[in-house]
């Protein structure tokens, strides 16, 4: 690992603080109210490149690593957007990018990528099912060959972008699980049209980002021609996991991000706010807790860096990526609540920001894996029996 800070890691830093400073915190605070997509911050993103860092030159991408996409989000996130910074990027830009670069079929690419990069299509990854929940094997929705197409048949939650999405990558069944010896095995992805009249989307009312809309997907009988296929039929399971893997660094850079976000204003407000004629940050009592947890996120960083070092590779990384998961979550959070203890009572006032974060950072621990199943992986890691 190399940590010189280059010219374009420099150029990254630069452009998402300026983007930061244009949609900062009273921006996505009148967003998250209204419960309204910000298409100018989407357009944003596109306009400096960042849609398109994952994508291949070729196809008018960058063509750079999770590397350069974890500052940017990182930076974003710590510089005013919270966990916009991360969540307007992870699924398109990294997921669906990564994806169809990796896997998809030379018409696939030339279809979908120029407009990734340039952000003029927009991807929903479908993947969690009521029943299944966090064990993805076990996902019911069915595709099943007729002719040269695909019949779709199932229903998905939690489906981030569903509403607003071009397209969605959509996680099936090509052959049941009691069909097959391995629980990998049987797995296909698809490339759905959000216009077709038979995909239902119903958004979710929820606790925070309502900038963006989760939703539940119901497929009935969506007919799709077999080129929609992501990969090879029955062999979908690793390339979920390719694509899995950038979500969990992305997720990684939003809980290090939001918490050096809430940290850097308990900060500031702490070297104003005064009490017992001094500023409430010459006690150790308020400074030290945010200084500890602070210093854990420059850790959790440098695993992030580690994972995505990794990754960009092609190494194996899903060690690394639980562990910078894992740390950074618990990191932010620990940052963000003593922050809103910084703010005393103001702390809770939406106008300081810090209670929306405290609501966004908390997603973490439960996306895109659940903190329980990133420290069942560590633990396999570790030489521990299997627990599931």
């Amino acid at each position: 690992m190399n940590f010189e800070d280059t010219q374009e890691r420099k150029l990254i830093r630069q452009t998402a603080t300026e983007i930061a400073e244009q949609f900062g915190p009273e921006h996505w605070r009148e967003k998250e109210e209204a419960g309204e997509f910000s298409s100018e911050f989407w357009d944003e993103l596109g306009e400096a490149g960042f849609h398109g860092l994952l994508v291949p030159e070729e196809y008018d991408g960058a063509g750079m690593g999770m590397e350069e996409m974890g500052l940017a989000m990182e930076t974003l996130c710590a510089e005013g957007c919270g966990m916009a910074g991360t969540w307007y990027l992870v699924l398109t830009a990294g997921m669906a990018a990564v994806g169809i670069g990796e896997y998809g079929t030379d018409e696939q690419k030339e279809r979908y990528l120029t407009d990734i990069a340039m952000g003029e299509r927009n991807f929903s990854i479908a993947i969690t099912e009521p029943e299944a929940g966090t064990n993805t094997l076990n996902v019911a929705t069915r595709a099943e060959r007729d002719g040269d197409e695909y019949v779709l048949n199932g229903k998905k939650a939690w489906i981030t972008f569903a509403d607003r999405a071009d397209n969605m990558i959509l996680v099936t069944r090509t052959t049941p699980r009691d069909e097959v010896e391995r629980g990998t095995d049987g797995i296909s992805l698809f490339v759905v049209d959000m216009d077709d009249p038979n995909v239902d989307v119903s958004p979710i009312p929820k606790h925070a980002m309502n900038y963006s809309k989760s939703c539940e997907v119901f497929i009935e009988d969506v007919r799709v021609p077999a080129e929609n296929l992501l990969g090879d039929e029955d062999d979908g399971w690793w390339v979920l996991v390719d694509m899995l893997n950038p979500e969990r660094i992305g997720f990684a850079a939003a809980a290090t991000g939001i918490g050096k976000l809430a940290a850097n204003a308990a900060i500031e407000y702490a070297n104003d706010r005064e009490i017992f004629g001094a500023p409430i940050g010459t006690h150790q009592a308020v400074s030290f807790p945010i200084t500890e947890a602070y210093a854990k996120m420059e850790t959790a960083a440098l695993m992030r860096e580690k994972a995505a070092w990794r990754y960009d590779r092609g190494e194996d990384c899903g060690y690394e990526t639980n562990v910078a998961k894992a740390t950074a979550v618990e990191a932010g959070i620990e940052a963000v609540k003593h922050a809103m203890q910084a703010f005393g009572g103001w702390g809770y006032a939406t106008e300081y920001d810090v209670e929306r974060w405290w609501r966004e950072v908390n997603l973490t621990r439960l996306a895109p894996v659940s903190q329980q199943m990133a420290y069942n992986h560590i633990s396999r890691r570790l030489g521990f029996p299997r627990s599931y």
